[in-house]
């Protein structure tokens, strides 16, 4: 047994080290609750407004007192913010789609990420941009290119790459939400295939439920079902990329290779589906999954030099907008033939 010197000893490290982190995430929340409002003011995408106005308070992140808490906002609680997105899905609404929809978004998604790593290679950018990328256009813009960003093995040029990749999805989902309703309109699109349309297309959650419940309460509900199927591949996509780079870089693996926020996603889409959470809890658990994901985009912002986003070139913007035109072909083209 330890000492009693020794317990205090402990316990006192134990506060030193949280309270070390108050200043940086005091930062990131107050950034974070920044962007929410101009957001709600200007009914912009909030993750963007985060990122840029983290990125403006750069000259803190080597900032003795703010490093552990920004830090700790984007990696701690972004991977909590992920976890807790799993109480948004039930496996009855992804079933209630029916078979043909889920096979066009199953195939879609994965073909959109071999395709982002075919051109990335193409492109001189390397398979883990094209992972990256391919990812957050697949699956959910921000929160994808995050939570895969989490499992990629660590690069210089890694972070600045997530940053990019965030700014990149979220300005093109919001292109999207204005200009596919119109493409639904102009193609004269039944309210099902345009929901499988708007939600098997644009990244972001937040702009698939503006441009559906644009058109109409029942394209807003199959889209908001759609985008939802595509959260869940989250799960298999980011247990995929984890495993491969650690049998990779090691000849065994110790360990759960699993992320525990991938475990703790798909405990909170069990529980949510068993009606094992209550309502006031997900009243609670789910805004908190926003400030949580918010606050880790803002802390991103944070660490990102301006100087270094704009070295990055021409090729990462081309790649993102091919993978987003490819998506949306495939869907298109799925839904004339099998719908």
């Amino acid at each position: 047994m330890k000492s009693i010197p020794q317990l205090k000893s402990n316990l006192k490290s134990q506060y030193d080290k949280s309270t070390s982190y108050f200043p940086g995430l005091l930062l990131c929340l107050t950034i974070a609750a920044a962007a929410r409002l101009l957001a709600e003011h200007y009914t912009a995408p909030q993750m963007l407004f985060a990122l840029l106005l983290g990125i403006a308070f750069h000259f803190l992140a080597e900032e003795g007192k703010c490093s552990a808490g920004i830090q700790f906002s984007s990696s701690t609680l972004l991977r909590f913010g992920v976890a807790l997105l799993g109480l948004r899905l039930t496996l009855d609404d992804v079933l209630s789609l029916g078979w043909a929809p889920v096979g066009i978004i199953l195939t879609g998604v994965g073909a959109t990420i071999l395709v982002g790593i075919l051109l990335s290679r193409l492109l001189g950018r390397g398979k883990r941009f094209g992972l990256l990328t391919g990812g957050a256009v697949a699956i959910c813009g921000a929160s994808a290119a995050l939570a895969i960003s989490a499992v990629l093995p660590k690069s210089p040029n890694g972070e600045r790459d997530a940053v990019f990749t965030v700014i990149a999805v979220t300005a093109l989902s919001t292109l999207a939400m204005i200009i596919y309703p119109i493409l639904v309109n102009t193609l004269h699109l039944d309210d099902s295939f345009a929901g499988i349309f708007l939600g098997g297309t644009i990244h972001d959650v937040a702009q698939v439920v503006g441009a559906g419940y644009g058109i109409s309460s029942e394209v807003g509900d199959i889209s908001t079902i759609t985008k939802l199927l595509r959260v869940s591949l989250l799960v298999p996509i980011v247990l995929v990329i984890s495993l491969y780079f650690s049998r990779r870089n090691s000849a065994v693996v110790k360990g759960l290779p699993l992320p525990f926020f991938v475990i703790g996603f798909c405990l909170c889409v069990g529980l949510n589906s068993m009606q094992m959470v209550p309502e006031v809890a997900k009243e609670i658990l789910i805004p908190l999954s926003s400030w949580c994901l918010v606050t880790a985009i803002a802390a991103l912002g944070v660490k990102t030099s301006l100087k270094n986003i704009l070295t990055i070139g021409y090729q990462p913007v081309l790649l993102i907008t091919l993978q987003t035109l490819f998506i949306a072909a495939w869907v298109l083209i799925g839904g004339v033939y099998f719908l």
